[in-house]
């Protein structure tokens, strides 16, 4: 009988971790550090090995009637050995919670066909009113892309501290925002990230403080001015544990 139940349990704990791998391996294969690059241009061709760049790749502006895609007009200037992760970023004027999923989804999923794109990441802003079209949304976008390509998304802090509604999301990540927050969110300067979605990563920008610690998490770091040679430094450091 004691047999039995141990290979039962070493059958159950193979199952789960047949069930958790392919999303693991999908996101360990991004590097450790990220560099955001906006809406301006950015040559990153001198950046060291082993830094990837999630670069603005189009907004998509979406209302109940209809979607607008505005792709990046800015050049981007990498290294072909920069792994690259192509950002989406949801405008929903008035904050409009019926916007058509699936358009919006294959213009997200098409992002992952641009050259050398390793990742699609999406930043949106929603709403509480809005998650469950987000949420329908990030459904539709996890069924158009490859399965070895993984999803990512920016997070609200608050998503992240003291909310679960992250938890069944099909995503490979979420990378909390810890720049630009509220009174409230600012008030610790290492906020308790408990949404397991929210493990992995950790957003930060050079203009303001390390909020949370950056141990085991990939660090995606924002710069509101030009990357510099000292910025990338700057960066470079702020990602070191």
């Amino acid at each position: 009988m004691a047999a039995r139940l141990i290979l039962a349990a070493t059958l159950l704990l193979s199952l789960i971790a047949s069930f958790d791998s392919p999303r693991t391996a999908r996101i360990d294969r991004l590097p450790r550090l990220v560099l955001w690059a906006w809406e301006r241009p950015v040559d990153l061709r001198a950046l060291p090995p082993g830094i990837g760049v999630a670069f603005l790749a189009q907004t998509v502006t979406a209302t109940a009637r209809a979607q607008v895609v505005s792709p990046r007009r800015q050049p981007l200037r990498v290294s072909p050995a920069t792994p690259l992760i192509a950002v989406t970023r949801i405008e929903t004027p008035g904050g409009d919670a019926t916007a058509p999923v699936d358009d919006v989804a294959r213009a997200i999923a098409s992002t992952a066909r641009l050259p050398r794109v390793t990742a699609v990441q999406i930043d949106f802003d929603a709403t509480l009113s809005q998650r469950p079209m987000y949420r329908a949304l990030l459904h539709a976008v996890r069924r158009e892309l490859p399965p070895g390509m993984p999803l990512s998304i920016t997070a609200l802090a608050s998503w992240c501290m003291h909310d679960n509604w992250l938890d069944d999301l099909p995503i490979d990540e979420a990378v909390p925002m810890l720049f630009r927050m509220g009174p409230a969110e600012q008030a610790t300067s290492r906020p308790r990230l408990s949404a397991p979605a929210c493990g992995g990563a950790i957003g930060t920008s050079l203009d303001e403080p390390l909020r949370g610690s950056i141990a085991q998490r990939r660090v995606y770091v924002f710069n509101a001015q030009p990357w510099t040679e000292s910025s990338v430094a700057a960066a470079r450091n702020r990602g070191t544990p």
